[in-house]
């Protein structure tokens, strides 16, 4: 295990649907991100803080889904987070695909060089060869932090630190 300290340029990348739905299914809450960040960066220096979202089918009429998501997405910025969007996919047949792995993958990689310290915010074990390239190859300290009770065995085993979600103060607002 590594240590916290203030000196560390620290790097926040977050699977915002990951989060958002732990947070609706598991505790039927929301996140406050603005606790949360400040409780990941914990007094260390925030170089980017990140959130990736996808963004639902666009209408040509405004609705009320649409204008809900508008205000979540400000939300999240007036929090201090970076907002990377996607549109969702709809493949033939009405599958519909929302992914942000690869590029939270990439950015998490190019920014690499800046930080000591890598934050993931997700649950996803998909992310485990991320972490271990960025610990083994790059030789950086990677946090995750998610709920534990949706994140996988893997990822909280091959980081440096797992964060709980849950027992963070104030992070977890139930509806």
């Amino acid at each position: 295990m590594k240590f916290i300290h203030k000196d560390q340029r620290v790097g926040i990348f977050i699977d915002v649907q990951n989060l958002y739905h732990s947070a609706k299914n598991l505790y039927h809450g929301r996140v406050n991100y603005k606790e949360l960040v400040k409780n990941l960066a914990a007094n260390r220096k925030i170089i980017r803080s990140i959130g990736y979202v996808v963004k639902s089918e666009t209408s040509q009429e405004p609705t009320r889904a649409l204008s809900g998501e508008a205000s979540f997405f400000d939300a999240l910025e007036k929090s201090g987070i970076e907002l990377r969007m996607k549109d969702i996919q709809i493949f033939a047949g009405g599958v519909k695909k929302a992914n942000w792995d690869v590029g939270m993958a990439v950015d998490a990689v190019r920014m690499a060089n800046f930080l000591d310290v890598v934050i993931l915010v997700t649950g996803d074990g998909d992310f485990v060869p991320l972490v271990e390239y960025l610990k083994w190859g790059l030789g950086r300290q990677v946090e995750v932090a998610a709920f534990d009770r949706s994140a996988s065995a893997k990822l909280k085993e091959v980081a440096d630190l797992f964060i709980d979600l849950e027992r963070m103060p104030r992070v977890i607002i139930k509806k």
